[in-house]
């Protein structure tokens, strides 16, 4: 999971229809809605962390914040 001791709580929207499933597969397998949620973003984060694609977009938006902390040093 994550480093550290604590947890971080979060805010979540879902519609309706996507919540009520959500509870549902929670029900079913007898866990919380938080487990499952906790569960399924995890799976979501390494999947992104092995996708080329997702690499890719990663790599531009990095050097597009150390271009803009660059430009703000430069400020001083």
């Amino acid at each position: 999971m994550s480093k550290g001791s604590g947890t971080k709580n979060m805010l979540l929207r879902l519609d309706p229809e996507l919540a009520e499933r959500l509870q549902t597969v929670a029900d079913v397998e007898g866990r919380t809605v938080s487990d499952v949620a906790r569960e399924a973003i995890a799976r979501l984060v390494e999947e992104r962390r092995n996708d080329t694609s997702f690499a890719e977009l990663l790599d531009q938006n990095l050097a597009r914040h150390e271009e803009s902390l660059r430009k703000l040093r430069e400020d001083d």
